[in-house]
C-alpha cells in the first residue's frame, strides 16, 4: 500500500517535471506568469522541471524502500508540499486570489499529495 501511495505522488512530480522541462511557458501561464526570456525559461525548467524530476526519482526509490529511505523521503516531500500549501494560505490572506483555479486547485493538490505521503510514511515504518 505504501508503495502505491508514493508512486502516485512520484508520477505527479514526474509529470510536472517533464512538462516544466519541455514547455516552461505553458506550465506557468495559468499563474499569469510569462517565461518570455531565456533566463525565465531556465528558472522554470530548474524549479519545476529539474526539481520535479529529481523529486520523482527520490520518491521512486522511496516507494521500494531502496536504502531504507521510504519514511524519511515521504515525510520530507510531504513537509515541502505542506510548505507550498501554507504559502498559498498566506497569499490568500495578503492577495485574495480571485478564483479557485489555479491557486486553490493546487492548494488542494498539495494537501492531498502530502496526505498520501504521510500515510505512506506511517504505513512504511
Amino acid at each position: 500500500m505504501a508503495e502505491f501511495l508514493i508512486i502516485v505522488v512520484a508520477l505527479f512530480f514526474a509529470g510536472m517535471g517533464v512538462y516544466g522541462l519541455a514547455a516552461p511557458g505553458l506550465l506557468v501561464a495559468p499563474f499569469c506568469l510569462a517565461a518570455d526570456s531565456a533566463t525565465a525559461r531556465a528558472e522554470v525548467r530548474a524549479v519545476y522541471g529539474g526539481f520535479g524530476v529529481a523529486t520523482a526519482g527520490l520518491l521512486f526509490f522511496a516507494a521500494f524502500d531502496a536504502y531504507g529511505i521510504r519514511s524519511v523521503a515521504a515525510l520530507t516531500v510531504a513537509v515541502a508540499l505542506l510548505g507550498m500549501a501554507f504559502g498559498r494560505i498566506v497569499s490568500a490572506v495578503a492577495d485574495r486570489p480571485p478564483r479557485f483555479y489555479p491557486v486553490w486547485f493546487y492548494f488542494v493538490v498539495e494537501v492531498v499529495l502530502a496526505g498520501l505521503l504521510l500515510a505512506a510514511a506511517a504505513v512504511g515504518s
